[in-house]
C-alpha cells in the first residue's frame, strides 16, 4: 500500500532509489570498518581497535534508521551483500590489509566522499523529491559522517 504522506509516487520512489544507494553505502563501510577494526596493529592499538568499534557501531544505527526510512516510504529494504555491492559508490579492496595510518586515510577518505555525496543526495530529497523527511535523516548522517572524518584525520595529522 503507498503511503500518502504528500509526496508522490514518483517520488517516493526516487527517494527509496536514493535511500538504497545510501544503505549500500553505510553497509559497505560498516564493513570495511570491522575488517580494520579486526586486523588493525601497532602503536595505539587499543585505542585505534576501540575508535572503530565505536565507528562502526554507529553505522549499526545509521544502517537500520535507513533500512526504516525506506520502509516508512513504502518500499522494501534491500538486504543482500550482492544488492549492497551493486549499488555502493565504495570501493573494497579484497585481500588487502593496509598498515594502520593506511586504515584511518582509507576511512577518512571514504567518510569525505560519501559526506560529498550525501550532500547532493539532500538537495535531490529537497528540491526534486519534496522529501523533507529523507533530507533530515540525510542531514542527520552527513554530520556523523563529518564528525567520523574529523576524528580520523586528527590521527594523521
Amino acid at each position: 500500500m503507498t503511503p500518502k504522506i504528500g509526496i508522490s509516487e514518483t517520488n517516493l520512489k526516487k527517494s527509496t532509489q536514493l535511500l538504497s544507494v545510501v544503505l549500500s553505502d553505510e553497509m559497505t563501510l560498516y564493513v570495511k570498518t570491522r575488517k580494520f577494526h579486526w586486523n588493525i596493529v601497532g602503536n595505539s592499538f587499543m585505542e585505534l581497535h576501540k575508535l572503530l568499534e565505536a565507528q562502526y557501531t554507529e553505522f549499526e544505527k545509521i544502517i537500520d534508521e535507513v533500512a526504516e526510512r525506506i520502509n516508512k516510504l513504502g518500499s522494501k529494504t534491500i538486504g543482500t551483500m550482492k544488492e549492497f555491492t551493486n549499488l555502493t559508490r565504495l570501493t573494497e579492496h579484497e585481500n588487502k590489509y593496509p598498515l594502520q595510518k593506511d586504515m584511518i586515510l582509507e576511512l577518512l577518505n571514504d567518510n569525505e566522499m560519501l559526506i560529498v555525496e550525501i550532500r547532493k543526495d539532500i538537495d535531490l530529497c529537497t528540491n526534486e523529491n519534496h522529501d523533507a523527511g529523507t533530507a533530515d535523516l540525510l542531514t542527520k548522517i552527513l554530520q556523523q559522517h563529518e564528525t567520523m572524518a574529523w576524528v580520523l584525520r586528527r590521527y594523521l595529522s
